[in-house]
């Protein structure tokens, strides 16, 4: 049944590939972004097929996000599914983390949700159905760098449950996503730096490999889907393995080859 579907921060990497796979699905899809220029790339790149529009939209903003919908309901109609997708980084350590930076994170991974849940959820009640997919990440249950960002990834987390008990009487599913390490633009730099980051990474997943926003999207197919219907609340980790532990760090605390 073809949906309609908001993807957040839909001019990145990842967000190219849900968008990717939701139009494949055959769901009405509206790409938002803060970055405009970035939306028509993306939108070139994908082909400007008629299911798919893109809107420039702001998630720190809530009269933004709530203009965005009134679009996307316009044209596409009435909001099935929101993914939420933008999100991004600052500074990697306490110690290097302005206040600033604290608070850009937490508005643009964890209050940008919120945003976008509040612009949709009354409709969603209303028609007693609807989805909420948040992609949250690894570092939301673990330590990986990052601690702003983190923390808002662990508030992330614990908002889909709310979302989950809250919402659920009313027909509406809000699940997680948490990858580990995404092969994306947002790498480009430590790429440069250093080309075998990735190599070097690959050690500490127990599957021996990265993911590509194609993984994501796969499991996001899923989790929006029929097969899915009895999932919420629930938090699936899509990261090689890496949140459950790996050999090189037990072959250091056993002293033995695995």
């Amino acid at each position: 049944m073809s949906q309609t579907i908001i993807v957040t921060g839909g001019a990145g990497d990842i967000g190219r590939a849900l968008c990717t796979r939701f139009l494949k699905g055959g769901h009405r899809v509206a790409m938002l972004d803060r970055d405009e220029a970035a939306l028509r790339k993306a939108m070139e790149t994908l082909g400007t097929p008629e299911n798919l529009m893109i809107v420039m939209a702001d998630v720190t903003d809530l009269a933004s996000v709530t203009e965005a919908v009134a679009q996307v309901d316009m044209r596409l109609g009435s909001v099935d599914i929101l993914v939420n997708n933008a999100g991004g980084v600052v500074s990697p350590t306490l110690a290097t983390t302005s206040e600033a930076d604290w608070l850009a994170d937490i508005e643009l991974n964890l209050n940008g949700a919120w945003r976008c849940v509040r612009a949709v959820q009354d409709g969603m009640v209303a028609r007693r159905r609807g989805t909420i997919l948040n992609i949250s990440s690894v570092n939301g249950s673990g330590i990986y760098g990052y601690p702003a960002y983190s923390a808002a990834k662990a508030g992330l987390v614990q908002l889909t449950r709310f979302l989950a008990v809250e919402l659920g009487p009313h027909g509406i599913r809000a699940n997680a996503i948490a990858p580990g390490s995404v092969k994306t633009q947002a790498w480009k730099a430590r790429v440069e730096q250093n080309p075998e980051i990735f190599e070097r990474l690959k050690r500490w997943y127990p599957l021996g490999d990265i993911c590509v926003p194609e993984d994501i999207a796969g499991v996001a197919a899923f989790l929006i889907g029929p097969d899915a219907r009895m999932i919420t609340g629930a938090v699936l980790p899509v990261d090689g393995g890496l949140s459950v532990g790996s050999t090189t760090m037990a072959r250091e605390f056993c002293g033995a080859e695995f």
